[in-house]
């Protein structure tokens, strides 16, 4: 077993040739869905973490903001002030029991990943886990969290502003438990849901960074150039936000030019997604040069002007962009994406800054060898376990411990707490899953599509089945055609 074994790993380095730890560009344009740019005749977008690329200075503001709220006005323990913004404690797509007040990463098939759930800031052992949800870590998603990620048990942090959130809960948690308070998590809760609300409700967001825009706002030139390209090329662009208009003003103006507005076709301010998308009962109204609302009726959507709130069902009236001819971005899967391409066909791209961070890791050696000498090590393991004697089952105990090391070191190379935002494991995260349900494309930001033409042709990849043969694609296209236990498993598979 451990002549297979080292010649195993010998054939792993055979597998890995030089360059292939530099596959992955940061500016690719990944797809979900088959879509070709000469079909797009109408680019929407949103403009928080879409058009708006925002530091990470921003949120230790709202983590700060939110933190002391609790403390002068919910008067909570002074004690909490004490604890400082944590940036890489938590990751995006995260779920939270409410009633339990566990932070927790759940796979695209609802299970739990056992060494990622938390209270406060430690990690919950992986049998205390098992008890706490009756011997099993599958969680009935659908029962327990509504499809916007909001529900009675079970809350999904699908949205980038989440993180200081995530990380106040944490943070609150650990407070109490540390210091032997007795609280109730559901109040818990709803006191950090209120308070970070009020950072955003209140405005005090926007004038952080309307104060400061050099300080938060990230690569704006990008944002010019790209809505320059697709309007040099004949495209209508529209703006759908929920911001107010003021604070998106002032930072195109700082990106794109006192008059970004000249390159959009309909600007929507104030727009209440996703009610936006799935409601029609509030109105277009147009607000004037002054930031005032004007009360007259909305017969058309004209270029130039500004609207506010509305609904899509009178936006598709009023401008006839129906269909696969529209492609929108935004940052929020569901907010943004879900009920536009699952309602109303259009073709959608979700921007996942969290990518470009993700890329680099994958493209290091220490990913590139470790994860494949895992999966060789797996192929291993499932290939010799049918030898029962002692000695055997020791040399396979002693194989699962190092696969079980390897699977940590793959995942502190993102996050240590909770891995990367697109796995648990072998399996994708739920998030990864919602990803590919309600994205037809997606890339870490705009800029993305100034590397391809406006006729490119994105094609998904024909990644297999678990029932398919295990050819390693990008192997073949490396030149590389050798495929662990190919033979040897032909006869079980």
């Amino acid at each position: 077993m451990w002549a297979r074994y080292n010649e195993m790993k010998r054939l792993v380095q055979d597998l890995l040739p030089p360059g292939v730890c530099n596959l992955l560009n940061q500016s690719t344009v990944y797809a979900n869905n088959e879509v070709c740019l000469s079909d797009i005749e109408v680019y929407g977008f949103d403009y928080d973490y879409t058009l708006a690329l925002y530091s990470n200075a921003l949120h230790s503001m709202i983590y700060n903001t939110a933190r002391d709220i609790l403390v002068d006005q919910y008067k909570y323990p002074e004690g909490l002030r004490k604890y400082d913004y944590l940036p890489n404690f938590v990751v995006r797509g995260l779920h939270y029991d409410i009633n339990k007040g566990l932070l927790m990463k759940i796979d695209a098939f609802h299970y739990i990943q056992l060494g990622t759930v938390y209270r406060g800031l430690k990690p919950v052992p992986d049998e205390e886990v098992m008890d706490l949800y009756q011997g099993t870590h599958h969680i009935p998603l659908h029962q327990v969290s509504g499809f916007y990620g909001k529900g009675p048990a079970v809350k999904q942090f699908m949205d980038i502003f989440s993180l200081p959130e995530m990380t106040l809960l944490a943070i609150a948690n650990d407070f109490f438990v540390n210091n032997q308070i007795e609280y109730d998590p559901i109040h818990l809760y709803k006191d950090v849901s209120d308070a970070v609300r009020d950072v955003h409700v209140k405005g005090f967001m926007y004038q952080w960074i309307m104060q400061d825009l050099e300080k938060y706002i990230l690569r704006g030139q990008e944002t010019y150039s790209v809505l320059h390209l697709l309007a040099s090329k004949g495209k209508k662009l529209f703006l759908i936000t929920n911001s107010p208009f003021s604070f998106v003003d002032k930072g195109m103006r700082y990106m794109v030019g006192k008059d970004w507005r000249d390159f959009f076709d309909v600007v929507i301010v104030q727009a209440d997604k996703p009610h936006f998308f799935n409601d029609c009962i509030k109105p277009f109204r147009r607000v004037d040069a002054n930031g005032d609302l004007r009360w007259d009726k909305i017969t058309q959507l004209e270029k130039g002007n500004v609207y506010k709130q509305g609904n899509l069902v009178d936006f598709l009236k009023l401008t006839g962009w129906r269909g696969s001819k529209v492609l929108y971005f935004g940052d929020h899967l569901y907010s943004d994406l879900a009920d536009l391409m699952l309602r109303h066909g259009w073709r959608t791209g979700a921007i996942v800054p969290e990518l470009e961070m993700e890329t680099r890791i994958v493209n290091t050696e220490q990913y590139t060898h470790s994860l494949t000498w895992l999966q060789a090590l797996t192929g291993l393991v499932e290939r010799m376990q049918m030898f029962k004697d002692a000695e055997c089952q020791q040399v396979l105990e002693d194989w699962k411990k190092e696969r079980l090391e390897l699977r940590a070191v793959t995942k502190n190379l993102f996050n240590p707490q909770f891995g990367s935002i697109f796995r648990t494991n072998h399996n994708p995260t739920y998030f990864s899953r919602r990803l590919c349900r309600f994205s037809d494309l997606y890339m870490s930001s705009v800029s993305c599509l100034m590397n391809y033409d406006l006729t490119y042709t994105f094609f998904p990849r024909r990644t297999p089945l678990q029932h398919e043969a295990p050819l390693w694609m990008d192997q073949l296209c490396t030149g590389c055609m050798k495929t662990p236990f190919l033979q040897e498993m032909a006869h079980i598979r």
